[in-house]
């Protein structure tokens, strides 16, 4: 059987990702990836979310880009970008959010984007400025690893990590090309479809990801459907990582008239949800 030993090319250039996941391991915990939408509702009260958000718990932080049609997205989610484009967000306020964290704080950040948003601005200078905003990875829901060849090239000339999905419909035998353009760590999405809160984990799980660590060192993370604490620390147990998102998003859709009480109740939940974990 192929292995891909990724570890020599994961520890050769230090890096954010690669040392969260190095502090995590020997913390004997799993790093709490935690998605929210960018400029969601608008760019002042994004800021202070994300601040939050760190603040209580997430490790890596995981950034939607507003997108028109987000379509690996569920209604929660699709909403989040919405607002974020009616508040007038644009690709400039989206790398301007990510300058404005590292002026606080030296956490992962991963865009979680769609491959049309790199295309138009031209593949060279958006690998550009998301390594001069500070970001550390890309992660392009529509862009298979089999079509990826330039981006992939031009992230790992500049430092920029590419994370790629295996999903349950995956192959065994394309999980080894997948891994082969993936960098920072796999995406494993629990469950076929889109995102959104999910009162059960699948049941083949454990399998799946034991499937994906035959061929690789990198951190495994799992993502799609985990929406409580419960749910995290289950997940945790098999996982490098955990990533929750719309659980998290609807602290912001349920509070919109009360940026306050956004940010309070999103740092409320990023913290029970981290002791899970």
């Amino acid at each position: 059987m192929m292995r891909i030993d990724a570890y020599e090319l994961l520890m050769e250039n230090i890096d954010r990702i690669a040392k969260l996941f190095s502090t995590c391991k020997e913390k004997e915990r799993p790093a709490f990836v935690g998605y929210v939408c960018a400029c969601d509702p608008n760019f002042d009260t994004s800021l202070l979310i994300c601040k939050s958000l760190i603040e209580n718990g997430v490790d890596i932080l995981e950034l939607g880009v507003p997108f028109s049609d987000p379509l690996a997205d569920g209604l929660t989610n699709q909403l989040a970008a919405q607002r974020a484009l009616e508040s007038g967000c644009c690709q400039d306020d989206v790398f301007r959010l990510v300058k404005e964290i590292r002026k606080f704080s030296q956490i992962p950040i991963v865009f979680y984007t769609y491959y049309n948003l790199v295309f138009s601005q031209g593949i060279e200078e958006y690998v550009n400025r998301s390594v001069a905003a500070g970001v550390d990875g890309l992660l392009t829901l529509d862009l298979p690893p089999e079509e990826a060849d330039e981006l992939v090239s031009c992230c790992r000339e500049k430092g920029l990590k590419n994370i790629f999905i295996v999903a349950p419909t995956t192959p065994m035998e394309r999980i080894p090309k997948i891994i082969e353009s993936t960098s920072g760590f796999i995406y494993y999405v629990s469950r076929a479809g889109v995102t959104g809160e999910q009162k059960e984990l699948a049941s083949d799980l454990e399998v799946r990801v034991a499937n994906i660590k035959k061929y690789t060192d990198l951190p495994v993370v799992v993502g799609f459907g985990i929406s409580n604490s419960e749910q995290a620390s289950a997940v945790g147990k098999i996982a490098d990582g955990v990533v929750i998102g719309s659980t998290l998003v609807n602290c912001i859709s349920g509070n919109l008239e009360d940026p306050t009480a956004i940010v309070q109740k999103i740092g409320e939940r990023a913290q029970n949800l981290s002791s899970g974990l």
